[in-house]
């Protein structure tokens, strides 16, 4: 039996954010067979903007077996969890952090033999999942303690704090507790929350004086209740808090133990006239709602433009345009002129990015040299693309190299992909060459506000060019301290380690320009000013700034080794695995073994914390519990999960049996996965359609002049011209550079290579005589992410999120699944409520997982028809 607890935290950053709030959410909480759940709690201590969270949930087996509970967590994908434990009637079982390939081989194990694996992927814009589960006997009870650790960014003069409370039952302790403690002291402190009611308000209890903050929020049985004998919780929606510091100076510096940490943030100066370039991509994959949210968001922003900046448009299709020949100053007429021009912007042609952004670089190059701007602004080319490019210079490398050749450090470059098809690591690498960044832009309604929003951060820069100067003789272990741009409402901050742990004092020199003149000054602080400001030792967390300043350098070496290569990028790896190590953060160089007794089929997990390029995880994960993933079994099922949408959507294919479909091909890593269809023993006359199944996998990687043949009679293993015969009776691994067999003697396989996807095929047998069944196999993908983002297939497509809307729902012919319209890709599509099996745990019978079927071999879902995928040979 099992039982599903689901806490899942959600640290989420609003769309127009770049992980500048922390933001946590409770939700999905579901109690049944006997699992109560009595205790929730979220514990935050912030000092100096780093919080320390603990999330702590207790629950009770009150059946009379064991029963398996789960513990989902969603962090922000900036937070870097610390530590982990489950408390099994008074035992604790830790978690360990490992270097990620150590704990790779103990994940694999456990996903071998069908088990539970605990991991961390990404599961929304900017969070990712943690999960664990545990056997607990009858009567026993259970504690998960999670703690993560975050460096809160300043954005829009706020630091936030944004909790989604979705308990969705009455939990009998219940709390919410954030205590803040900041140095410079605390200017304001606010809650507030969309279902607090006039009987709530009063139970959220926020006091602040000087230097502290304190707020908690721990509503009893009754006051959750939706009525007064209802067990439903009223506990539903968003519950924010926001706080800022004291300015009295420019900036604030502390010093602890031999580190410090420098906080950056003047108030008051003037806004500096800035330079805007807008590069849009309108190739005809931009057509539809991307354009049209792409107008709304330009004219969105060309409203807040003030009138001394100065700002022009460039268009890339297969050809480039400019709305002018120049950069032009934003007055009331230039304005109304421009907003016709990007009502009129339509789409054309392919993907020439490299000259659209030449365009740009070249424009403001002219700009600046014929003094058209003034000396005293900030230059930004804001680009948007949903595409690669494929017309011009479509070489990425060549690409790169050429914008840092022209840009020169003198501008600076913000890449935007819209959706899935953009190559975001090249768009990434681009930006943090040239002292910008890249933000996905999420292919959803809102995407206008998230476009809008991004320039809301860059709109109001205040001063270009910052440097914070240390003594070289006496700091070592510097994060950054050179800025191109500082915003309205943001900080920069900077930490490093003295040379002598003994050090008691710093003079730090500032410099930067301004609208009207530079800014220089020197500033100076000594431990015991620090020491003097932090007497309330309670509220400090072991060594924070040790602590803050490890996390950030660990931040910034990762970023640095996303556009390095060769030796370079190995010792920037090998610098923040140590760190990461040293400190105990999992970190994409990471991961946290979880501990469990050794009862009741318990195996150890893994908390792995992927990186953004792999922000479309929709792959199966090899667990006992119904998760998000991609799948083909059954006669052939397809089920593909959504989990923005917390639900799935599935399809099948009716083919002639014989027939070879293509399900997965990457071209980058050469990885491609065929299957032929076998129908019955003999056709069902009464059948209006006859079922078929894959009798027959295939699986290559050409890098790796590596074959899989399976059957469910044999396995063939291929390297080269050395082939190998295995069968189903055989229970062995298989290791060789770059791949890994694993059979489970008449159940499954996993294939793993390396760093590319790894996949399970589950075998089914049916009885021998079955007058009309035979044998089949099913196919389920693991870290389908490690794929390129040109994989395609019947299968391979779906690796990239797809987004979908419901409307009109109504009866169908069969009452127990209603009929609805789909909204996907541009299209309606006629949808049925059902069911499909999921045989990941059980080969033999399976469990229904709910979706949106889609008629006629997937119509209007896949790309093209399904007869596109029909290839020659397995191979």
């Amino acid at each position: 039996m099992e039982t599903h607890l689901l806490l899942c935290i959600l640290l989420l950053i609003p769309a127009f954010a770049s992980s500048d709030f922390l933001v946590t959410r409770i939700r999905n909480i579901k109690v049944v067979n006997g699992i109560e759940i009595y205790s929730m709690k979220i514990d935050s201590k912030v000092t100096s903007r780093f919080a320390h969270n603990i999330i702590t949930s207790r629950a009770v087996n009150r059946g009379n077996v064991h029963k398996e509970v789960f513990f989902d967590v969603e962090l922000p994908k900036t937070a870097f969890i610390t530590n982990f434990s489950m408390t099994i009637d008074g035992v604790t079982y830790p978690g360990t952090i490992k270097e990620k390939e150590v704990a790779k081989k103990q994940y694999e194990k456990a996903v071998s033999k069908g088990q539970t694996a605990g991991l961390v992927k990404a599961s929304g814009r900017k969070t990712e999942k943690f999960t664990v589960s545990v056997n607990i006997e009858a009567g026993s009870e259970v504690t998960f303690e999670l703690t993560y650790e975050e460096l809160l960014k300043r954005q829009f003069g706020k630091y936030e704090m944004f909790i989604k409370v979705k308990p969705k039952q009455l939990v009998k302790d219940f709390e919410i507790e954030v205590n803040i403690f900041e140095p410079q002291g605390i200017s304001e402190l606010e809650a507030e929350g969309t279902f607090i009611t006039n009987d709530l308000q009063n139970i959220i209890k926020k006091t602040f004086s000087e230097k502290k903050g304190h707020l908690s929020f721990k509503p009893t049985l009754d006051q959750q209740r939706t009525c007064a004998n209802c067990s439903q919780s009223v506990l539903d929606g968003d519950f924010t808090v926001r706080y800022d510091v004291k300015r009295t100076t420019l900036d604030n510096l502390q010093i602890v133990n031999g580190y410090f940490v420098h906080f950056f943030a003047p108030t008051n100066l003037p806004k500096l006239p800035k330079n805007v370039i807008f590069v849009i991509d309108i190739s005809g994959s931009m057509s539809g709602r991307e354009i049209e949210q792409t107008r709304q968001a330009l004219l969105k922003i060309l409203d807040d433009i003030k009138e001394d900046d100065f700002f022009n448009f460039i268009l890339f299709g297969s050809e480039v345009h400019t709305w002018k020949d120049t950069l032009i100053k934003a007055t009331p007429e230039n304005l109304d002129e421009a907003r016709k021009f990007v009502r009129s912007i339509d789409t054309e042609g392919m993907t020439n990015l490299h000259g659209g952004i030449m365009r740009g670089i070249d424009m403001l190059n002219a700009a600046h040299q014929g003094n058209l701007v003034p000396k005293r602004s900030a230059s930004i080319i804001i680009m948007l693309t949903d595409g690669q490019p494929n017309v011009g210079i479509s070489n990425t490398h060549d690409i790169q190299e050429h914008v840092k050749k022209a840009i020169e450090g003198r501008y600076t470059l913000y890449n935007l992909g819209f959706g899935y098809g953009v190559d975001y690591n090249f768009l990434e690498k681009m930006a943090l060459e040239n002292k910008g960044l890249a933000r996905r832009i999420y292919p959803d309604s809102d995407a206008a506000l998230q476009l809008q929003g991004f320039y809301d951060e860059v709109s109001n820069p205040m001063l270009t060019d910052v440097e914070l100067n240390y003594p070289e003789n006496e700091i070592s272990d510097l994060t950054k301290n050179s800025f191109k741009h500082f915003y309205d409402g943001s900080e920069i901050v900077v930490a490093g380690r003295f040379i002598d742990n003994n050090q008691n004092s710093l003079t730090v020199d500032v410099r930067g320009e301004g609208a009207n003149d530079a800014l220089s000054y020197t500033t100076q602080q000594d431990a015991e000013q620090t020491a003097k400001a932090f007497q309330e030792q309670e509220y400090i967390f072991g060594d924070y700034i040790e602590r803050l300043w490890a996390y950030l350098t660990i931040e910034q070496l990762l970023e640095k080794r996303i556009a390095a290569t060769g030796e370079e990028k190995e010792n920037l790896t090998a610098e923040a695995l140590a760190l990461s190590l040293k400190y105990m953060f999992v970190t994409p160089l990471t991961s946290m073994v979880v501990t469990k007794p050794e009862t009741y089929d318990n195996q150890d997990g893994i908390a792995d914390k992927p990186i953004e390029a792999e922000a479309p995880q929709l792959s199966y994960l090899y667990t006992t519990h119904p998760t998000w993933y991609t799948s083909v079994d059954g006669d052939p099922h397809f089920i593909i999960s959504v989990p923005q949408k917390d639900d799935a959507i599935c399809f099948n294919i009716n083919e002639n049996p014989g027939a070879v479909l293509n399900l997965i091909n990457d071209p980058v890593t050469g990885i491609t996965v065929n299957g032929e269809l076998i129908g019955d023993k003999r056709a069902n006359n009464n059948a209006k359609i006859q079922n078929t199944y894959f009798g027959k996998l295939g699986i290559a990687n050409k890098h790796l002049d590596f074959k899989l043949t399976v059957t469910p009679e044999k396995i063939t293993v291929q390297n080269g011209n050395e082939k190998t015969g295995l069968t189903w009776l055989d229970s062995v691994t298989l290791q060789q550079e770059g791949l890994s067999l694993i059979i489970n003697r008449k159940k499954n396989l996993v294939l793993s290579m390396g760093s590319g996807a790894s996949f399970v095929i589950v075998l089914h047998q049916v009885w021998k005589k079955h007058p009309l069944h035979q044998d089949f196999l099913g196919l389920y993908t693991l870290e389908s992410d490690k794929l390129s983002e040109q994989t395609h297939g019947l299968l391979g497509q779906f690796f990239r999120p797809i987004d979908f809307t419901i409307l009109e729902i109504h009866p169908g012919s069969d009452p127990k699944k209603p009929d609805a319209t789909m909204i996907v890709k541009n299209k309606e599509l006629t949808v049925t409520r059902g069911w499909q099996k999921d045989y990941r745990k059980d080969p033999k019978q399976g469990v229904d997982i709910p979706c949106w079927f889609v008629h006629n071999n997937g119509a209007g879902l896949i790309d093209g028809v399904h007869t596109d995928y029909i290839v020659s040979n397995l191979f």
